[in-house]
């Protein structure tokens, strides 16, 4: 499979693929180039260093013509040995090359001067392991079946390890009387992105061997790109993007982020990480599905709705997890994850339960309710955000859903503007359910995140409700609006992919955002 820079390659990888194609003209269009040999050879081998160093699998390079005579491609071929590429294909026009679907019938190299790039090659490979692909244009270039023939068999008997036989037709017939003829000589290898309705099955009982799907990834990512960035610049919001495109944290996946980190813990000091405290000690009234069970473990395709939140935090580099528990506590089984109990669930509030968890968080910690979903990205923006005490708020929320069903509605010093960079931030002025429609800034989603001074903040808030007999009863919008009346709250305003899984129907959302 084709693979034109470091990335490309891993998920090449990922895809279950057994070897790369390093394609010139995707390497070429990839830096902005024609792929004329505009990019020097030097160029490419930078490339191919860094796909090297992506993945385990073996690379063969579109090496063009050798980029110049035997000595141009003997010394290609030794510093493709150098970078461990498993082997280059070259093919028998002439330098500077033209892209071999530009123009009809161009001219190709004399048979026995491009014999001899082929011994070249080979006698300057750094290993016995390493292949050269001999790569015959006479079919594409309507020089006819039998210079293809003739041309195949001096390359093959000059030393090719392979031969690659082009077409430019929309069905594979001359590939297939090519195959026919050659009668398994060497291995026969093929480009398909003509004749790309002709089976494969087909393909491979003719006889041939490796088939290259030539430049597939380059050309998906410039539709997506293209659509992407033609949304972006229309509606000058990311709302309609987030969620549809590969994640940042999937980019930190691919490029190995992981090892990095493991790396770090050998080698560098140890370092505090945030905590987190999920709040999930009521049962909700699911019918059924919670006569038993807590809403927190309802099954969201496969998996219990905790244990989506769980993965979440996780990616975000959140390790330890405390859930509090109360309602159908017992059928709460998630390994790695700790539990604190709220026996008293049924008679206090939200408040209550973070105080039965108090103890487990100092530093940096996020405070979740249990019954939501979000996508990765929210929690990122909200561990990043500047700020003691930072909610992520639903911009739309309120206006999303019907009346009754917002509990968290948020009065704020600054309405989200819609543009990107905002000189301002916004802050909490009040959350509660009674705030009058034309002071709604939002909905909070119950996502919080607190620094050590803003985790200091939740301890003395805490403590002083316990203390005016007011913890029992309180729930997090009062404990959130007490921090506001005293600190700068900051808003952190996101604008959907969420959820709170409160009804049978957002069970069905719970699944579809799955």
């Amino acid at each position: 499979m084709e693979a034109h820079n470091g990335l490309s390659a891993k998920i090449v990888e990922e895809a279950g693929f057994r070897g790369l194609w390093a394609s010139g003209l995707t390497i070429s269009a990839s830096l902005g180039l024609r792929d004329s040999n505009e990019a020097s050879w030097t160029q490419v081998l930078d490339v191919l260093e860094f796909m090297a160093d992506s993945t385990r699998l073996p690379i063969l390079v579109d090496g063009d013509t050798g980029y110049g005579n035997f000595n141009n491609v003997r010394r290609l071929v030794k510093k493709l040995g150098q970078r461990g590429i498993a082997g280059v294909c070259i093919e028998d026009k002439l330098f500077p090359k033209t892209n071999s679907f530009i123009g009809e019938r161009q001219p190709l190299a004399d048979v026995d001067e491009f014999c001899g790039r082929i011994k070249a090659g080979k006698d300057s490979q750094p290993d016995d392991d390493f292949v050269l692909v001999a790569r015959v244009e006479a079919l594409i270039s309507g020089h006819g079946m039998d210079e293809a023939l003739h041309r195949a068999e001096a390359y093959r008997a000059a030393g090719a390890d392979a031969i690659l036989i082009h077409s430019k037709l929309s069905s594979a017939s001359e590939i297939l009387t090519f195959a026919k003829h050659w009668e398994r000589r060497c291995p026969l290898v093929i480009v398909p992105t003509m004749y790309y309705g002709t089976p494969t099955e087909v393909l491979l009982e003719a006889g041939l061997s490796n088939i290259i799907w030539a430049n597939h990834n380059l050309r998906a990512s410039i539709t997506a790109m293209r659509e992407t960035s033609r949304r972006i610049f229309e509606t000058q919001s990311l709302t309609d993007i987030e969620g549809r495109v590969a994640s940042v944290k999937d980019i930190f996946r691919l490029v190995g982020n992981a090892e990095l980190e493991a790396a770090e813990k050998r080698y560098l000091p140890a370092r505090a990480t945030a905590k987190a405290v999920i709040l999930a000690a009521t049962g909700g009234d699911l019918g059924e599905l919670t006569g038993q069970r807590p809403k927190c473990m309802v099954d969201i395709r496969g998996q219990p709705l905790l244990r989506h939140l769980t993965d979440t935090l996780s990616n975000a580099g959140i390790r330890e997890i405390s859930v509090v528990l109360g309602y159908g506590k017992e059928t709460v089984q998630l390994p790695g994850v700790q539990t604190v109990d709220n026996d008293r669930y049924a008679e206090t509030g939200e408040a209550y339960s973070l105080s039965r968890a108090i103890d487990r968080i100092d530093g940096e910690a996020i405070v979740v309710y249990g019954d939501i979903l979000f996508r990765d990205y929210i929690l990122d923006g909200v561990m990043a955000a500047q700020g003691d005490i930072v909610l992520a708020v639903d911009a739309l929320g309120a206006k999303m859903k019907p009346p009754g069903r917002i509990r968290d509605l948020v009065r704020a010093d600054l309405r989200f503007s819609g543009r990107y960079l905002d000189d301002e931030p916004a802050h909490l002025i009040e959350m509660s359910s009674d705030i009058a429609p034309e002071d709604i800034a939002g909905e909070w989603i119950g996502l919080a995140r607190f620094s050590q001074q803003g985790t200091a903040w939740l301890r003395e808030e805490i403590a002083l409700l316990e203390k005016e007999g007011l913890l029992d009863d309180a729930d997090m919008p009062l404990l959130l609006s007490r921090l506001g009346a005293k600190h700068h709250v900051v808003i952190h305003y996101i604008l959907a992919h969420w959820l709170d899984v409160d009804t049978l129907s957002d069970v069905g959302d719970a699944m579809n955002f799955i």
